[in-house]
Parts: structure tokens; sequence; C-alpha cells
């Protein structure tokens, strides 16, 4: 048993009271539109509604971001391997969206990364043709991160000491970004709350209401406590992901399916050398493997294969551990892809149109479709194009027959197209004031690691959770000693970022699951700090 301290017990009662509180409004007032599902698409739009004027509610079965969305390879990028199919216009457009994301929307939370795409003798693409790609692929960028080039085995071995050298024949060279998708996701929620949305997580829609044949709202189960309770909308956006077709089967249950399932499984590996760049190997003519440094580890993936089971039961296989360290070891040396390495797997489903095929070769894209009883379903969707998306439903919505809310709603047009999210800061500035500030006048001291950590994971927000280490410099302690993530982290994400349960906070708010430091000790610690009873 972890018995909580009373200003846990406290904090974990004016919780409970703030979700009763949402739970109120969400069963009291008309909104105009709910989203069921808080991932990519469900942020999005309830982000971009709210801007548009439109009273927005979201809920989500568990956390938001819980399932596919934080499951992702946490990249923002063109996409190299689209322009073998000749998605020219594709790649550009996903160019554009990752550096809106990078320079307006979220620098604080993006990251620059060059990337190394290796040529072995017998691989299936050539140095000349991975030359010419990526130099296209820096021009459809309009060359903003220069110019992509093809380097030598050795000046690559340079700044990757783990690449594997031997039959290596050149390496080319580009520029994408990356993420932490959790993050982003909360980030967003965030956005959406400062918008006027209403959200809750953890609670779950079991029903929907119907008015004269047209869906009207739905019934909805708060999970962590049971209470039941109802929401009235003129228009419910079915954006659940894997479960998609679960939730048209309520509204039609002779509803046909509309999406196939493929698992993506990654691995999360300490580091035994630094790594200067990330690298993108291609598997065969089709598939690319990845090794990415991140959250000061190495992310290897991922897997593309057909899914069929429950998505609540998806998870990494041993099998599927086994194919992304065989796939890895095309090109990073043996010694840093030893099973004692791997502290932690996860797999996500990537939610793709029916149709024939394998999912390996399916495309791509959203789809949005509507039912019988007038709700939207979209599925599909990647973090570089999410704002996109957000618009392009929202246009979707104006448009319906009858315009039931185009009357409500700003022009999507006119809304701001760069709009930040919240925190947006200059990540070295932050890092610089926490550190000047902090061990001067009786402040504890920040570890550099950890300023760091902050500004990259909150940006300007990090002065809150630096107020709470003054407040109480006990707070300003490591959860676990071999990672960045402190205590003033988990009470933020308690009272301010909808954290509700262990997993929330360990998997979703800071590194500490991936990075492998969920201990016992610390899930217990984290549980007392939340109110419960136990980890």
């Amino acid at each position: 048993m972890n018995t909580p301290h009373p200003a846990a017990r406290s904090a974990a009662i004016a919780g409970a009271r703030r979700r009763a509180e949402t739970r109120a409004r969400l069963a009291e007032a008309a909104f105009d539109l709910l989203v069921v599902g808080g991932g990519i698409l469900g942020t999005s739009v309830a982000w971009h509604a709210a801007q548009s004027g439109l009273r927005v509610a979201m809920v989500d079965a568990g956390d938001f971001a819980g399932a596919t969305s934080s499951a992702s390879s946490k990249l923002v990028h063109g996409g190299l391997r689209y322009l073998q199919t000749g998605a020219v216009r594709l790649v550009a457009e996903n160019h554009h969206e990752r550096q809106v994301l990078a320079r307006d929307v979220a620098p604080h939370l993006v990251n620059p990364l060059t990337f190394h795409l290796p040529v072995y003798r017998g691989g299936p693409h050539g140095a000349a043709k991975l030359g010419a790609g990526v130099f296209a692929y820096s021009a459809l960028s309009a060359f903003r991160d220069g110019v992509g080039r093809v380097i030598s085995p050795a000046r690559a071995a340079a700044v990757n000491p783990a690449l594997r050298t031997e039959g290596l024949r050149a390496v080319a060279v580009y520029q994408d970004h990356q993420m932490n998708d959790a993050r982003v996701a909360v980030m967003t929620v965030r956005a959406a709350v400062q918008s006027g949305a209403t959200v809750l997580n953890h609670a779950e829609v079991v029903g929907l209401r119907h008015t004269g044949g047209r869906v009207t709202g739905a019934e909805v189960r708060d999970r962590l406590g049971g209470a039941e309770f109802g929401i009235e909308a003129r228009l419910v956006l079915n954006a659940t992901g894997p479960w998609v077709d679960h939730l048209r089967r309520l509204e039609d249950p002779g509803a046909a399916p509309s999406i196939r399932l493929s698992k993506g499984a990654h691995l999360v590996l300490r580091t035994r050398a630094p790594w200067g760049a990330a690298m993108a190997t291609p598997v065969d003519k089709y598939r690319i493997t990845f090794a990415l440094p991140w959250e000061d580890r190495l992310l290897l993936g991922t897997t593309d294969q057909e899914y069929e089971g429950d998505p609540a039961d998806v998870r990494a296989t041993e099998a599927d551990i086994a194919q992304i360290l065989d796939e890895a070891a095309i090109s990073v040396r043996p010694e840093h892809l030893d099973r004692s390495l791997v502290g932690y797997a996860f797999a996500g489903l990537r939610v793709l149109p029916g149709g024939p095929g394998g999912v390996e070769s399916a495309r791509r894209e959203t789809v949005v479709t509507e039912g019988r009883g007038g709700m939207l379903s979209v599925a599909g969707g990647k973090w570089t194009t999410y704002r996109h998306i957000g618009r392009t439903v929202l246009d979707r919505v104006a448009k319906l027959p009858g315009g039931p809310l185009a009357a409500e709603m700003e022009p999507v047009s006119d809304l701001v197209r760069r709009v930040p999210l919240p925190g947006v800061a200059n990540p070295n500035a932050v890092a610089h004031r926490l550190l000047t500030d902090h061990g001067r006048d009786g402040a504890p001291a920040l570890a550099p690691e950890t300023a760091r950590h902050l500004a990259t994971h909150y940006g300007s927000l990090a002065f809150e959770i630096a107020r709470l280490v003054r407040e109480d410099p006990a707070l300003g302690e490591r959860v676990h000693p071999e990672g960045p993530d402190i205590w003033a982290q988990v009470v933020y994400a308690r009272d301010h970022e909808w954290a509700e349960t262990v997993e929330d906070v360990l998997r979703r708010r800071t590194t500490l699951t991936v990075r492998g430091l969920d201990t016992e000790e610390v899930r217990a610690r984290v549980a007392g700090t939340l109110g419960g009873e136990n980890g």
C-alpha cells in the first residue's frame, strides 16, 4: 500500500471536484459540436472549432493521445518515401506544415533533426538515385533546411560512431523534424480549452442520442468513478481512431467496415554512443526503418503489419522486437542493439482506408464519412498535417446539407493559420533563464539537463513548473535519478494537464516510461502524489 500524503489527498479531492464540475458543464450545456476521441484528429478539430466560435465538447474513453496518437515515430516530416510514388504535391504540403509547426506554432516542441540514409552494396537503392531523391526532397521544402546531398562513409561514421560501415558505399543527408507526440497532444488540448472547449478524458461514449432520426448527442460514462451523464450536441464527430467503426455501429448497427488497421511497433534503447544524426535505412524497395536519437535514448522502428484484433490489446510482441532489431542491424553496429539495452517497447495502430492489397501499400490519407444519423466519422491522419486536417474537417462541417453549424462559424479560411500552441518560446532562451534564475536568491538550482528538458517540453510554461520548485524545493528532486523529470512535473500534470492515472503521468506527461524508468517505487510514489491508494 502507498498511503498518500495529506496534501495529495487534498489535491485528489480537488481533482474529483473539478471532474464533477466538468461533468456538470457537459451535461447541462448545449454544444454545437461533440468530438469523441482526443487523439491527433480530435484534438485538432476541437482546437480549430473552438477558435471558429463553436461551443465544443471533447471526450475520450482513455487519456488524451492515449492510444495510437502517442505511439508514433515522433516525426514531423515531409515523407521522403512518398516521392517514390510520385506524390510530389503531398510532400510539398507536408513540408509546408512541418515548417509552420517548427517556426511559428510549436518551436518549443518541434526540433530539427538531420537524417542519414545509408547506401549499402547490394541494397535496394543506389547512391545516385538516393542523392537525387534527397535533393528533390529539399527542393520541395524550398531549401529552407539546406540542400540534400551525399557524403562519404567516413564522414557519416564520424557523426554516428554506431553506423555499420561494412559494405557502405555512401550516405545521403537530408533534414526533417521530430517531437514528443504526447506533449504536443496535451498542449493542443490546452489550446482548445483556452479557446473555450470543455474536455474530459477517461469518459467513454456508451450510446448515442437521437432526435428525429438524427444523432444529437451521446450517453457517457466516467470510467474513473462510474458516473453516467448525457451530452447534447447539434453535431457529433467520431474521431476515435481504431474504434471508429465501433462508434459507427452505435449509430447504425448495419454499418459496413470502413477502415483496416496496421500495427506499427517501436523499441526504445539505452545508448552506448552519441548519435549526431538519425538514420533512415531502406529495408526493401518500399520500406524504411528508423534509428532516431530521442529523449536521450535510441528509438527504433517501425513495423507495418495488418492487425485484426481488439485495438485495446495491441502491443509489441517478441516477434516485433526481433524484427525491429534485425532490420536495425542493416545499418547499426551489433553492440548497440543488444537485447539488454531495450528499455521499452510500444505499438500503435495506423487507421487506413479499406481496400485491396497489403497495408504497406495502402493510402495514408484522411477519410471523412457521414452516417445515416448525421454523425461525421473521420479516420486516418498524421501529426505533421494535423492542423491542416482540423481545418479540412471544419470545411466539411460548414458544407453539410442544411448547414446546421455554418451560421455560427467564422469562415475557416479566415482563421489565423499560425496560432501558436501554449508556451510558445525559444527553448534555448527558456533553458538559459531557468538556469540563471535558479541557484541564486535562495532558489534551488536546476540541473542543466532538467532545465533543457523543461524548456523543450513546456516552453515558457516551464516557468510555472519552476515556480512550484521555488515554493517547495522538494519538488525539484528527480523522479528517477537517471532521468531529467522532476516531481514538480507530476504535480503540474495532476493540477493543470488532466493527468488522472499513474499511466497518464509516466507515459504521456513525463518521459519516465519511455526511458524505462517507471519502477515499482516510482509508480507507487506517483500514485501517492495523485492521491491514490496504490500504484
